[in-house]
Formats: structure tokens, sequence, C-alpha cells
């Protein structure tokens, strides 16, 4: 099985090396070359065009940054459905607007392509580590077919249903992220201004019922001054501008996740869109590095 990789960020580059690993013949494509010499120097190969990526390739995997440089590769004309071969798969792995992954796979289908929208969950830890959560809509016959690659990938992946339905799964999961990031700044300020040993107050939390992800991997980054990105302000702004898109789209109101996105928001306006995530506590008034 030949495969395609298109988008060679923090996240592309780790899942792309993994799969080289385990000896899959892989195709790659950038919109900056350069960001791409990580993989090439562990045998990818480079193709000039997401076109070409899609016509070497049997399953074309994308992960860009955001809806308007996936509908970019995708319809493009030098794009991926203007090179996939009839019977092949295109998966994308970006986070996207759910309404973009129906209009891929409905596109893909006049080609006799079949589709994937699998965004994933995880970090920059999880893509090196393969040990991603992949949240799957598309073909499930597609689906099917590539466990074995999706395994290399993640431990944990998820059929949610038609396309678009691993985007709204996604949309959840960032929801969940908002409200354990706000929490985990929060926490920190409130047990530094208590005068709290803050390693004592992060193992102590970590071992009771507020324990998550974000406490377990980005706490730690916090107290030492870290801030480079395991996942950009820019795209979990994005990615909470779609979730409240698609809230209001079912009439939903989500005042929590409102909040997050405009303490995020402050941020982005600042400037500082290319920290990571973990930078929102730069925002509290009187926390030092």
């Amino acid at each position: 099985m030949k495969l395609g990789f298109i988008g060679t960020g923090i996240m592309g580059t780790g899942i792309i090396k993994n799969l080289l690993k385990s000896g899959y013949d892989v195709t790659v494509y950038n919109r900056t070359p350069a960001h791409a010499q990580a993989v090439l120097d562990d045998n990818a190969k480079w193709a000039d065009s997401p076109r070409a990526v899609a016509a070497a390739a049997d399953v074309t995997f994308t992960m860009v940054g955001f809806p308007q440089d996936v509908e970019q590769v995708y319809f493009g004309a030098n794009g991926v459905l203007a090179g996939a071969k009839s019977g092949s798969v295109v998966v994308d792995m970006t986070t996207s607007q759910p309404r973009l992954a129906v209009r891929i796979a409905q596109a893909a289908a006049k080609a006799q392509v079949r589709e994937l929208d699998a965004p994933v969950s995880g970090g920059d830890i999880g893509a090196q580590k393969g040990t991603l959560t992949i949240m799957v809509g598309g073909d499930r016959s597609a689906y099917d077919e590539l466990q074995k690659v999706f395994a290399v990938m993640g431990n944990t992946r998820h059929y949610f249903g038609q396309a678009g339905a691993g985007q709204h799964a996604k949309m959840a999961n960032q929801i969940m992220i908002a409200g354990t990031m706000t929490g985990l700044a929060e926490m920190l300020v409130y047990a530094k201004a208590a005068g709290l040993d803050l390693q004592t107050v992060l193992a102590t939390v970590g071992e009771g019922g507020g324990a998550n992800w974000s406490l377990t991997n980005y706490g730690p980054r916090i107290l030492a001054g870290d801030y480079t990105p395991g996942f950009f302000i820019k795209h979990f702004v994005k990615d909470l501008r779609i979730a409240l898109e698609e809230a209001d789209r079912m009439g939903l109101a989500l005042p929590a996740t409102e909040q997050a996105k405009a303490l995020y928001e402050e941020l982005l306006d600042a400037g500082q869109g290319d920290l990571g995530t973990q930078a929102l506590i730069t925002r509290y008034p009187g926390w030092q590095k």
C-alpha cells in the first residue's frame, strides 16, 4: 500500500516518521518544502503538489492548518481530487468544518474515491509516540481497510458514522479541552497566590478527581516556562470558532466554551498565536515563568 501525506507540520511529521518506521512507502508534500526535510531525511519521497501526491498513492492523508487550506488542497487545480485515482482513499486529518468534510466526500464519490474525515487528539507527544486518538467519519469500508495504518498512528480509534461525523466528534473533544485548559491555568494561578508549592499541587491534583490530560502534559511545561507549541493557539482558536459555529447551527448555547474562546482570542490578538495552548497562563496578571 502506497501512502501520501500532505502537511509536514508538528503533527504530520510525527505521524509520517512512524509510518516510515513501520515500513510504509510515503510520498509527501508541504507548502513550505524546507519543513518536510525531517521526513525526507527518513526516506519519505517528495512530490511537487497535492495532485502529484494523490496520483502516486493508494491512500492520501492530509493534515493542514485551516479549513481554507483544506479546501485548496482538495479542490484546487493541483489538488488531491484532481490527482486521486479511482478506487483510492482520501483521509483528511485536519480539524476542520464538518460541512467541508461532506463536500469532500461528495466530490470524491463522483471520482469513485472513498473519503474519511479523521481528526486526532493527543498533541505533538501523541503524534511522536503513535498514541493519538483518531475520530473517524465517512466510508466504513475504507475505515475497516485502514485499521493497520491507523494503528501505527494511534492506540485508540473510533468510527462515528457518515462524512463529517469525525469532525463533530473532534469538536466535542475540543469543547472538553477548552474546559481543562482554563481549569489548569486558573488552578495554578490560585495555588501560586495561596503560596503553595506548585510541583506538589500538580502531583496532588493529578492523583485525584482533577486528573486530566492537559494537567499531565501541559502542567510541567507551564512550570518550566515552556510555551513552545504542542498545539498552536491559532489552531485552537480556529477549532473553538468551528465548534461554536456548529453549536449555533444546532441551536445550542455553550457559554463556557465562548469564554475560553474569548480568552484565547486575546492571546491571538496580542500576536501570540504561534505559542502553545499552555501559554494561556500568561494572560493572568502576576504569573511569572
